[in-house]
């Protein structure tokens, strides 16, 4: 039988508490390592490369073709044909001018075509955000009554939903996502369905005085108790 050979194992080095905290920090924010690209450049290279990491836009627009062109334009087109009037149903749902929603429609995509690094993803309103906006803003003021202040205050917390997206992004917290379980996700999705078909009671029966809640039971309420409004439908007491 051989002699067991004993190898000496050398012990990791010394590391401060705060060497540890910036290295498991660094693991969780900055997982891509985007500084990488930056080291051992010139000035001038690196401002290239800056503008290229902010603006995606310089980095692939040098190859872009008059075949993408054509293909986007196609594309464009066809996206544009559901945008427009999703955009329309979606102001609808926050109470705001239908131009507003189109204006919600084709400007983000605009701006994330300079922004973005995505080809895949869809960027504007959603059923969801607009609803709650609208429930929200139609408990602070009437747009019937003052269409003014509901469109500045509409404005305003589009603004800081905005400013709170962005200052996610720069301080790369998009991590916080993997928190969610799909089941929640699922049930996110599935509720904002169910609110936003209950929604559309108020313009699919005719009824005016429709409830500004979004749960089921102030909805079907609303609905039970103005039934006399309902297209069609003759009540007799």
């Amino acid at each position: 039988m051989p002699p067991l050979e004993i190898h000496r194992v050398c012990l990791p080095p010394n590391q401060t508490t705060l060497h540890k905290l910036k290295h498991r920090l660094s693991e969780i924010f900055f997982t891509d390592d985007p500084l990488h690209r930056f080291k051992n450049q010139t000035l001038f290279t690196r401002v290239i490369l800056g503008l290229q990491y902010f603006f995606p836009i310089f980095e692939w627009g040098s190859n872009y073709s008059f075949k993408l062109l054509r293909s986007d334009v196609i594309s464009g087109l066809t996206i544009a044909s559901l945008a427009i009037p999703q955009g329309i149903s979606y102001a609808k749902l926050a109470n705001l001018p239908p131009i507003v929603g189109l204006y919600s429609s084709f400007v983000p995509p605009l701006i994330y075509s300079i922004l973005g690094s995505s080809r895949h993803l869809a960027v504007g309103p959603v059923s969801i955000a607009s609803l709650v906006m609208g429930t929200m803003l139609s408990e602070v003021v009437s747009y019937s009554e003052e269409p003014i202040l509901y469109l500045k205050l509409a404005f305003t917390a589009t603004f800081f939903a905005g400013l709170f997206q962005a200052s996610l992004g720069l301080l790369r917290l998009g991590f916080i996502i993997d928190f969610l379980s799909k089941a929640t996700l699922i049930g996110f999705m599935a509720g904002s369905a169910v609110i936003v078909s209950l929604q559309q009671l108020k313009g699919l029966l005719g009824i005016v005085h429709f409830t500004s809640k979004m749960g089921i039971i102030p909805v079907l309420s609303s609905v039970f108790e103005h039934r006399e409004e309902v297209r069609g439908f003759n009540y007799e007491e």
